[in-house]
């Protein structure tokens, strides 16, 4: 059995859902209430292959709200992640991905130190990040979205905002490697880390975000902001791809200009519909059959009977894996999302 660890977007949205699922205990409390309400299995899933193999698997709301960040609440929101995955291991699931900030806070605050949480021994095993795959859809995304409207990768320029993150270091990479890709830049708030990256890759450019914007052709949005991405989309060139792999995503919304294409970074849409509510309350534009990446991952390492933490710690990704969950992506009838 997989399991799909996750969270609302704001208070206000948790609020709604709560009331929405029958929690009406939670559907008027405030972010001190949600600081302490314990993790909950709030959906059960069917997933079908276009192989003809169905999995079953478990959606577990940890009750974790990107305000605890903003309120520099670090503990509760580190408690809230921990005891999600305590609550996933004790009802018998194999494999679970932590989703949106799950996977962000497991990294900034180095989740996999905990491996005693009360009586529990966690088998960190039984988790990942689900960030290879995500990375890899990104990848993909960029490839495809680039030839649909026009712009020829080898003469383009890519910026990566959040570089030196998991995501976005393996995306670099990617690009590296495996796309024909002119110009680097690299856009990160640590600069001994983007230092690193650069000597690793052996090229890139580091700048700062108001300077890498105007000359990118490609922009890939990865850096964890509680609130969302904001940029003056003036400054932006056309025509330009811009891959919102941010969590909540609010590109969209916010940049509505002729030759800028916003595209939904690190979304997957599969062949056939998924048997589930939580897509909806997550307000998918075809929630039956679109969802997360990471989420993804731990459906295909359930289809494949890999129950191992495929994705863990920070900047392990590489290509090879990236292209290994990618076969098996494709394998199973999942797709990057363009539209």
């Amino acid at each position: 059995m997989f399991g799909l660890i996750g969270h609302l977007t704001s208070l206000a949205h948790a609020q709604a859902v709560a009331r929405d699922l029958g929690y009406e205990e939670y559907a008027d409390q405030g972010l001190e209430f949600w600081c302490m309400a314990p993790p909950q299995i709030v959906d059960d899933i069917t997933v079908t292959s276009i192989t003809g193999q169905t999995i079953q698997g478990k959606y577990v709301e940890s009750c974790f709200l990107p305000e605890m960040l903003a309120a520099k609440k670090f503990k509760a929101a580190t408690r809230k992640i921990v005891n999600a995955m305590v609550h996933a291991q004790k009802n018998g699931i194999d494999i679970t991905a932590l989703g949106g900030f799950s996977s962000i806070i497991f990294e900034t605050f180095n989740l996999a130190q905990i491996r005693q949480v009360r009586n529990i021994q966690l088998e960190i095993e039984r988790f990942t990040t689900g960030n290879t795959h995500t990375a890899y859809i990104i990848c993909r995304q960029i490839e495809e979205a680039t030839r649909k409207f026009g712009i020829d990768l080898s003469k383009s320029t890519v910026a990566v905002c959040g570089a030196t993150g998991d995501i976005g270091s393996a995306v670099c990479r990617w690009l590296d490697k495996r796309s024909d890709v002119q110009d680097l830049i690299l856009v990160a708030r640590n600069q001994e880390r983007l230092q690193d990256l650069q000597a690793q890759l052996g090229r890139g450019k580091i700048m700062d975000i108001d300077s890498a914007l105007p000359l990118a052709d490609v922009v890939v949005w990865v850096a964890s902001m509680a609130k969302g991405m904001e940029i003056d989309p003036s400054v932006l060139k056309r025509p330009c791809v811009l891959i919102d792999g941010g969590y909540p995503k609010n590109m969209a919304t916010m940049i509505q200009q002729p030759d800028v294409h916003v595209i939904n970074g690190g979304i997957v849409e599969h062949s056939l519909d998924i048997d589930w509510k939580i897509m909806k309350i997550v307000n998918m534009s075809a929630p039956a059959r679109q969802l997360f990446a990471c989420f993804a991952e731990s459906m295909l390492l359930e289809f494949e009977g890999w129950h191992t933490n495929f994705s863990w710690g920070r900047n392990q990704i590489t290509v090879e894996n990236m292209e290994k969950i990618g076969l098996v992506s494709i394998k199973h009838g999942f797709r990057p999302l363009i539209a």
